[in-house]
């Protein structure tokens, strides 16, 4: 059984591994987005969105519901909103320790 979490896991985090998903799943955590929207949003190409999306949604993180020729896609749940809040904060701890360090060299100079 740990080894299916692990696995999960590790596909999870292949998942969001590229920063246009990540910007993506920001993007679903204020509300759902058509690709459209998305494509204005990022200023990107729709087929990037596209595949994109298509490998957040082959993982099952995100979602699309279509109406009509339009597909609506949104988070699977809610709990990645947390997730990239908490990375958010871990990269401000390690700014902050970065900020630190260069701040003691200088002393030291």
């Amino acid at each position: 059984m740990n080894q299916n979490v692990q696995q999960f896991k590790a596909d999870f985090f292949k998942a969001l591994a590229h920063p246009m998903r990540i910007r993506i799943l920001e993007l679903l955590s204020e509300g759902d987005k058509s690709v459209n929207e998305l494509q204005s949003i990022l200023g990107t190409e729709g087929s990037a969105v596209s595949q994109q999306l298509a490998v957040l949604r082959s993982k099952n993180v995100v979602q699309g519901m279509k109406e009509g020729t339009t597909v609506t896609y949104s988070l699977r749940d809610p709990l990645i909103k947390e997730l990239l809040a908490v990375a958010k904060q871990i990269f401000d701890n390690h700014l902050v320790d970065a900020i630190s360090m260069l701040e003691d060299m200088r002393k030291d100079s």
